[in-house]
């Protein structure tokens, strides 16, 4: 049992570390937002069901907590420079959302963030290579 414990507390450990308060962008620490829509470099738009299903929590010290419709997720975030962004590694439970779950895609599209703006109170998340803006708002406290 302490293995197992070893063997998944290790990688957040590391997370940590490496993505810890030098690299965390004072704009972002302590905030927390709620899901708008994505909008696709294709021109898709796709809107959740419940915005309060799909947060983002940054902490000051590098650590970004979310909640992914059914699910939870724990990583690192750092801002090498201004409105940049990299997520990494997330720990995350996984249950299987229902039909219509925006779970899949954020899941596998978080890692490719690269940007940030914050524009009239709101959030956007920039994928790599014109993939799409997440629009975020602020969560209710």
């Amino acid at each position: 049992m302490r293995t197992l414990l070893v063997v998944f507390l290790a990688p957040l450990f590391a997370v940590a570390c490496t993505h810890g308060p030098k690299s965390a962008s004072a704009n972002l620490g302590g905030t927390s937002w709620q899901l708008v829509k994505f909008q696709g470099g294709d021109g898709t738009v796709l809107t959740p069901d419940d915005k309060s299903k799909y947060m983002l929590a940054f902490d000051p010290d590098g650590v970004v907590s979310a909640r992914i419709d059914c699910n939870r997720a724990r990583g690192g975030w750092k801002s090498a420079g201004p409105n940049q962004l990299e997520f990494g590694p997330m720990a995350a439970t996984r249950a299987q959302c229902p039909p219509g779950s925006l779970h899949d895609q954020i899941v596998r599209q978080l890692p490719h963030v690269r940007s940030y703006v914050m524009k009239n109170g709101h959030l956007f998340l920039s994928l790599m290579a014109d993939g799409g803006i997440y629009e975020f708002e602020p969560a209710p406290r």
